[in-house]
């Protein structure tokens, strides 16, 4: 044991202020003490609203002003979020306009180039027309050979065309469409429908979905009136159609 000599002056401190009947333990506060002591431990309950307890912020209770910024805050990150939704939807957009941009500079930047290339063909046609009844069975061989290797000129022409989009339009006994046709005359005929095309006086061509060239036709008057048909999905008016053709 030590005595009293020994002790430090905190721990004799310490037994002066412990009364009698109490025990006192270091660190631990006295033991014993009863509800209401004036010596015993403070201890508070945490502070509460109600059945929650009141949310704290660096120590303290959040005050108005803390709530009014978060509430700030949220209104900000709620702005950002819809600007950058709104932000995302436009740079989609740019990208699907800048994508049919480009397919249509490729499909048709050989238009103008097609074009006067019609002109060539149309004079090649006016050659072979041009050539009277019987001059190919009663001309010699020479002859013969020259229209020969105009019509191949003629042919490997529009098959060049076509691997670069350009098509020929049929429309002979088709129903009239403004939009790939140009009407030049009418031809009385009850028994067909009306604007039925009966005569093609100059080829027309398109490239794509739209028109290079329109077809210079003939159309019938004095019939019924035809009906339109319901064109299908992937069929243009006046276009010849890929599936129809042979392999």
């Amino acid at each position: 044991m030590t005595s009293e000599t020994d002790k430090t002056p905190n721990e004799r401190d310490d037994q002066a202020t412990a009364t009698p009947g109490q025990a006192f333990f270091k660190g631990g506060g006295i033991a014993g003490a009863a509800p209401g002591d004036m010596n015993a431990p403070d201890i508070q309950a945490p502070a509460t609203e109600g059945d929650e307890t009141v949310s704290t912020w660096g120590g303290g209770q959040a005050s108005e002003a803390d709530r009014a910024r978060i509430a700030e805050l949220e209104a900000e990150n709620a702005d950002v979020k819809d600007r950058l939704l709104r932000l995302a939807a436009d740079m989609e957009n740019l990208r699907r306009r800048t994508e049919r941009e480009i397919k249509d500079a490729r499909q048709f930047a050989v238009a103008n180039f097609a074009r006067d290339m019609l002109s060539v063909s149309d004079n090649l046609d006016r050659a072979l027309q041009a050539l009277p009844d019987g001059a190919r069975q009663g001309g010699d061989a020479g002859f013969t050979a020259l229209v020969e290797g105009v019509e191949m000129t003629g042919r490997s022409m529009l098959s060049a065309m076509e691997r670069h989009g350009v098509k020929k339009l049929e429309p002979l006994n088709g129903r009239f469409d403004p939009n790939f046709h140009q009407a030049m005359f009418e031809i009385p005929n009850p028994d067909l429908p009306a604007n039925t095309v009966v005569q093609v006086v100059q080829e027309g061509y398109a490239i794509g979905e739209r028109v290079l060239r329109p077809a210079l036709v003939g159309v019938s008057k004095g019939g019924p009136k035809a009906a339109a048909p319901a064109p299908g999905p992937d069929t243009k008016p006046g276009v010849p159609d890929e599936s129809t053709k042979d392999a």
